[in-house]
């Protein structure tokens, strides 16, 4: 089962019942929460605020997307964020595997990431939350064999997985990503980029060579996952909603196939 929902940090400049409204706006049922703005870490009221919005309005809430670095942040950073995620009723915490790319990481850095994350993931267990690592560029993520591998090096039951695309991304290579972080891929961002990247937002359809592979993918062994849209042109309410409408319309044809 694919759940449609929307990151909330596509839309840094609107409060987070205006974020309900969009969601609800565009049929989507899941929002995650993002640490930086909407949600900020050791924000108790406003996470608990935030809970109680989405109680109301039937919405959601997926992971708490913290900007924690393990490995580089002050470990006791991270009981804020708990804190927070805790009492936002998010069922995951999303953080950085450190900030520095598995190809210029030494022993040394990439050891002390993995020991905080196997810290951070026995103390997101214990309070009944698992753990993600943001698949991104300039961490130990950033290539798919280098992420496989952290996660057997960490080796807890609580970390599951997060994938999003690259810029230009090769949809052969970008359905090796998703096999090898199969079965516990938790959530996606989903969103279509053009030959520059971050600068150049596509429509979410202009890539639907991409996202019908990977949403095939996802939808094989029928396990539950979020699939949220992000980075939506100019960030845009109407673009959110055509974005919307063709990522349903998408998922619907991939548990269908």
């Amino acid at each position: 089962m694919i759940i449609p929902g929307l990151a909330s940090v596509t839309f840094r400049q609107l409060d987070p019942a205006q974020v309900v409204s969009v969601a609800l706006d565009c049929g989507l049922r899941v929002v995650e929460w993002g640490g930086d703005v909407h949600v900020p870490a050791g924000a108790i009221g406003t996470a608990r605020a935030v809970s109680a919005l989405c109680a109301d309005h039937g919405i959601a809430i997926g992971t708490y997307g913290s900007y924690y670095k393990a490995g580089h942040t002050t470990e006791a950073d991270f009981d804020a964020v708990l804190r927070t995620a805790a009492a936002l009723g998010a069922p995951r915490i999303r953080v950085w595997a450190g900030v520095v790319g598995s190809a210029d990481a030494d022993a040394e850095q990439r050891a002390r990431t993995v020991a905080d994350l196997r810290r951070c993931a026995d103390a997101c267990a214990a309070a009944g939350i698992r753990l993600t690592v943001e698949h991104h560029v300039e961490s130990l993520t950033d290539d798919i064999d280098s992420a496989v591998r952290l996660r057997e090096e960490v080796g807890h039951e609580a970390l599951v997985a997060h994938w999003q695309p690259r810029e230009l991304p090769d949809v052969a290579e970008c359905v090796r990503e998703v096999r090898a972080l199969l079965p516990d891929l938790a959530s996606v961002h989903a969103f279509s980029w053009g030959a520059d990247g971050f600068t150049e937002r596509l429509p979410l359809a202009d890539r639907a060579d991409l996202w019908d592979a990977v949403l095939r993918e996802l939808a094989a062994d029928g396990e539950r996952r979020e699939v949220l849209l992000e980075f939506v042109p100019g960030d845009s309410a109407t673009a959110c909603r055509r974005d919307a409408a063709a990522l349903r319309d998408r998922i619907a044809a991939a548990v269908d196939n």
